[in-house]
This record gives structure tokens, C-alpha cells and sequence, in this order.
């Protein structure tokens, strides 16, 4: 094992302590006032928005649809975290773009934000798949994106779950190829951030779409980074 290597790991454990503990006070009670706001919501929102992580999931599950890059074999893990690093400036960029403009055109635009920043992330984690030789052609491959994607926007209880699961992949991936789609839906948008839905209020919808866009992306690179460090582990 390189020093590299090394490092990675035990950045890796201490990462994996971390996402054990609950949120913070304030953080859960945010949770509580935006759960309180979601029924406040119309429903034509909450219907994008479900038919959005619908749809990512069929795509995602489907494989037709998404191009990414050719897997790497041969290749140090340094290496490959560069290359993902990379990655992740890349599409954090095009993320704080799009949500910046959808969020100046107000609530329709705001509304289209939705679908398209789902688009973003999961061409992210094909090409974050593919750097760390895993060819998302492959269908478990694709399941394994999907997880990835739920560890990332999640609440605590289903974090926890989602670890365990991709902590034991190799031994429990033939029971864990059929996804939940509508659970999976269901966390992510009980997830989104309240300042999410200022995107859609014109006159501030660009610089929080902007700002929200990029933390997001920031934060699924964070955690693609330590799910594949899992599996190159296997820890």
C-alpha cells in the first residue's frame, strides 16, 4: 500500500465515523420547519420534483441515455482522485451556472432547475464511476451510482442504512439490485434545502441557485470520493 494509500484510508475511517453521528440540533430542527413548508408547497412543485428523480432513476437504471468516459484500469488511486477532483470543479461549475440562470427566469425556469441539476449529478457519477474503473455500462455499476447518490441526500436513519449497505456491497449486491425508486424519491425530496426552494422567488433565485448549485455538487463529490474509496478498499 503506497503512502498515498495509506492516507486515504484512515481519512476514509474517520469519514465514515462521521456520517454515524446525528445532525446537528440546528440542523434537525431546520429539518422540522422545512418538512413543515414542504405541505405548504403546490403540488405542481412536488410533482416535478418527483417526476425528476423518477425519471434519473429509470435513466440511471435504463443505461441508454448517458455517455461518460471509458473506465481507467491500471491506474494508482492518487491518480484517479485527481482525476475526480478535477471532476468535481468541473461540474460544480456547470451546476452553479445552471441553477444561477434558471433561477434568474423566476418560478418556471426555477421549476426546470429541478430535472436538469439531477442530469448534472448522475453524469457526474457516471464519469466519477468510470475514473475509478468501474464501467457504469454495467448494470450494478449503475445500482451502485444510485446509492451513492441516496448516502449523499439523505436523512440521518437512511445515511446510516445506505453505508452499511455499500460498506458490505460485494457480499449483499445480488439482493440490493431492485431499487426502491419511490423511497429513494421520497428522501431526496425531503432533503432539498429550503434556501433550494428560494431559487424559485424572482429577484434572489439566481445568486441562491447559483450558491445552492455548487455546495450540492461539492457535497456528492465528497461522498462519491469516500463511497468509492469503500469499494477500492472494500472496507
Amino acid at each position: 500500500m503506497t503512502d498515498y494509500e495509506q492516507r486515504a484510508l484512515a481519512e476514509l475511517e474517520f469519514w465514515k465515523m462521521k456520517q454515524t453521528k446525528k445532525s446537528s440540533s440546528l440542523n434537525r430542527t431546520a429539518k422540522r420547519v422545512q418538512t413543515k413548508i414542504n405541505q405548504w408547497i403546490p403540488k405542481k412543485i412536488h410533482t416535478v420534483i418527483t417526476e425528476g428523480i423518477k425519471g434519473m432513476v429509470q435513466t440511471a437504471l435504463a443505461g441508454s441515455s448517458i455517455k461518460s468516459i471509458e473506465p481507467l484500469v491500471g491506474v494508482e488511486l492518487e491518480q484517479r482522485e485527481k482525476l475526480a477532483l478535477e471532476k468535481v470543479g468541473f461540474y460544480k461549475k456547470t451546476a452553479a451556472i445552471e441553477g444561477a440562470g434558471t433561477g434568474a427566469g423566476g418560478i418556471f425556469l426555477g421549476l426546470a432547475d429541478f430535472p436538469l441539476l439531477l442530469s448534472i449529478k448522475l453524469k457526474f457519477l457516471y464519469d466519477v464511476s468510470s475514473i475509478y474503473g468501474y464501467d457504469p455500462k454495467e448494470y450494478e455499476n449503475r445500482i451502485y451510482i444510485l446509492y451513492v447518490f441516496l448516502l449523499a441526500f439523505s436523512s440521518d436513519e437512511k445515511r446510516k442504512e445506505t453505508l452499511t449497505i455499500l460498506e458490505d456491497w460485494e457480499d449483499k449486491k445480488e439482493v440490493l439490485m431492485q431499487l426502491d425508486w419511490q423511497t429513494f424519491q421520497q428522501e431526496y425530496r425531503d432533503y432539498l434545502d429550503i434556501k433550494k426552494l428560494l431559487q424559485l422567488v424572482p429577484g434572489i433565485g439566481a445568486i441562491v441557485g447559483f450558491y445552492v448549485n455548487y455546495q450540492l455538487l461539492d457535497q456528492l463529490g465528497e461522498t462519491a470520493k469516500f463511497a468509492y474509496r469503500m469499494r477500492y478498499f472494500r472496507v
